[in-house]
C-alpha cells in the first residue's frame, strides 16, 4: 500500500540490521526500538500510541529467551509483528448481523469523507456475501446527495429508498425500515448528512436517528489522508454516539498512514473496512494481521488468494487448463486471462502481497506498471479474431497493420508473437507424464518491453 511505503522501508531496514547480528545485546534492542519509534512518529502515529507500543515491545524483547535464542533478530521481529497486530485491533472485526432481519447499518461522518460512495461500496460487498441490501438517502441538506445515491444504486442494481428533501431524516430512516420488511431487504444501509466540522446540530440529528431506528452498527466513515485529524474525528463521534466501528477511506493514498495505526488504540473502535480506491468494488474487510504483515515486509498471501478467487472465473480456468494440456492456447485466451488479472487491481499492489517483494528495490527499479499490460492488450486487440486464434498467419504486412492499429512498433508486435510461441512450447513441456522431469527447464512469458 502506497500509504505505508515510507514506514515499511524504515522498519524493514531496521530489522535487516537485527537479522544480521548473531547475538543481540540490550543496547542493540534499544537502538532498534529508537529507530522504530522515529519511523512511527514520522508516519504520523499518535505519540502516546508510539510510546506505549515501543515500551511493550522493549519489555518483551529484553527477556532472557530472546538473548539465548538461536535467532534473536527474528524473535524481536516476531514480537514487533504481534504487537503491531494488537495495535491495529488484534482480529478482524465483522459487522454484527441481526438475529431478526433487517440488519441496520448507520453511516456517519463529516462532509466529504465519502459516506455516500462507501454506502454503495459496502452494500455491494455485503451483497456478494448473500445479503439483500437497501440504501437509504437521509442526507437531505447536501445538494444532489440523494441523486448521487440513486445513481450509485442504478450502477450497482441495488434499490434506493428516498422521500426527497422535505421530510426529516428521522422519518425517512423509520419509513425505510418498514419498506425493507415488506420488500425482503435483510440489510438497510443509511446514508446520513455530514458537516464540515463536528457541531451539536449534526450530533443531535444523528442521536435522533439512532434512537428511532436502533441500528445494529454505527460505522464512522473517515478519510485516512487527514492523518491525526481522522483519529480526533473518530474520538469525537465515538464520545457522542458510541461507534461500533470505522470505515477508513483512501487507504491506498500516498500519505503516512498514522491514522490506520492509531485509531483503534486511541478510540477503542475497530476498523472494520478499508476503502482502497475509486472503483465501486474497492473496499475490503480490514484484517489487522494482514496489514501488519505487509507493513513489516512479510507479504499478505491470504488477500492475494482471495483476490484471485474473486477475479478468476472457475469455468474459464478449467477450460484454460484443458487447452494447455491439448496445446490449444490462443492469444484470445491470453487476453482473457490478462483482463482477469487486471481486475485484481494494480500490479504494484499485488506484488506487495508476496512475501519479500513489497519493498524490493530491484522490482521497483523495473517500474512494473499496468501500462505495460495495456500495451500488450492493445496489440492483441488490434488483431483480427482469426489472427488471435492462429498467430502463425501474422506475417510482415499484418504486423504493420497491427502495429499501426495498436500504437506499438513492428518489433514490439514481433516480440509479443515470439514470446507467445515460446510460452506455448514451455507449456507443452509441462504437460503430460514427463511434467515433473521437464519442470526444471527454463522459460516463461515475459512482457515484451
Amino acid at each position: 500500500m502506497a500509504m505505508f511505503e515510507g514506514l515499511a522501508e524504515k522498519l524493514q531496514a531496521t530489522f535487516k540490521k537485527l537479522r544480521g547480528k548473531g547475538k543481540l545485546s540490550e543496547a542493540d534492542v534499544s537502538e532498534a526500538m529508537r529507530e522504530v519509534r522515529m519511523a512511527l512518529l514520522q508516519a504520523d502515529v499518535n505519540i502516546k500510541v508510539v510510546k506505549d507500543f515501543v515500551s511493550r515491545v522493549k519489555e518483551r524483547a529484553v527477556g532472557e529467551e530472546i538473548f539465548h535464542s538461536l535467532t534473536p533478530g527474528q524473535q524481536v521481529i516476531k514480537i514487533v509483528h504481534e504487537e503491531m497486530v494488537a495495535l491495529l485491533g488484534g482480529t478482524q472485526s465483522k459487522i454484527q448481523i441481526a438475529s431478526k432481519p433487517p440488519t441496520v447499518v448507520l453511516l456517519v461522518g463529516l462532509q466529504g469523507a465519502g459516506k455516500t460512495t462507501h454506502a454503495g461500496k459496502l452494500a455491494n460487498l455485503l451483497r456478494k456475501q448473500g445479503k439483500r441490501p437497501l440504501l437509504v438517502a437521509c442526507d437531505i441538506y447536501r445538494p444532489a446527495a440523494i441523486k448521487q445515491l440513486q445513481v450509485l444504486g442504478e450502477q450497482l442494481k441495488i434499490p434506493v429508498f428516498e422521500m426527497g428533501s422535505q421530510e426529516s431524516p428521522v422519518d425517512i430512516a423509520n419509513a425505510a425500515l418498514t419498506h425493507a420488511l415488506s420488500h425482503g431487504n435483510d440489510l438497510v444501509i443509511i446514508d446520513t448528512a455530514g458537516r464540515l466540522h463536528i457541531n451539536e446540530e449534526l450530533m443531535g440529528e444523528l442521536r435522533e436517528i439512532k434512537e428511532r431506528v436502533r441500528p445494529h452498527e454505527i460505522l464512522l466513515v473517515v478519510d485516512a489522508m487527514t492523518g491525526q485529524d481522522a483519529v480526533n474525528v473518530a474520538e469525537s463521534f465515538n464520545r457522542e454516539l458510541g461507534l461500533d466501528g470505522v470505515i477508513l477511506t483512501k487507504l491506498d493514498g500516498d500519505t503516512r498512514g498514522g491514522a490506520a495505526i492509531s485509531v483503534k488504540a486511541v478510540t477503542g473502535c475497530p476498523i472494520k473496512f478499508a476503502g482502497t480506491g475509486e472503483k465501486l468494488d474497492a473496499i475490503e474487510p480490514f484484517h489487522p494481521d494482514r496489514l501488519a504483515s505487509r507493513i513489516l515486509g512479510m507479504g499478505d498471501v491470504l488477500s492475494l488468494i482471495e483476490k484471485a478467487q474473486e477475479a478468476f472465473d472457475a469455468e474459464k480456468t478449467k477450460e484454460m487448463e484443458r487447452k494447455i494440456r491439448k496445446q490449444e492456447l490462443t492469444l484470445e485466451d491470453f487476453l482473457d486471462q490478462m483482463q482477469q488479472l487486471k481486475s485484481m487491481g494494480p500490479l504494484s499492489s499485488l506484488l506487495e502481497m508476496i512475501p519479500g517483494l513489497g519493498n524490493n528495490k530491484q522490482l521497483k527499479s523495473l517500474q512494473i506498471d499496468d501500462k505495460q499490460m495495456g500495451r500488450v492488450e492493445a496489440i492483441i486487440k488490434a488483431m483480427t479474431p482469426e489472427e488471435r486464434r492462429n498467430p502463425a498467419i501474422i506475417k510482415d504486412s499484418r504486423k504493420k497493420r497491427i502495429a499501426r492499429g495498436s500504437g506499438a512498433s513492428i518489433p514490439e508486435v514481433g516480440r509479443l508473437l515470439k514470446q507467445f510461441e515460446d510460452t506455448k512450447k514451455m507449456m507443452k513441456q509441462f504437460s503430460g507424464a514427463n511434467m515433473m522431469k521437464k519442470g526444471k527447464k527454463k522459460g516463461g512469458f515475459r512482457l515484451p518491453f
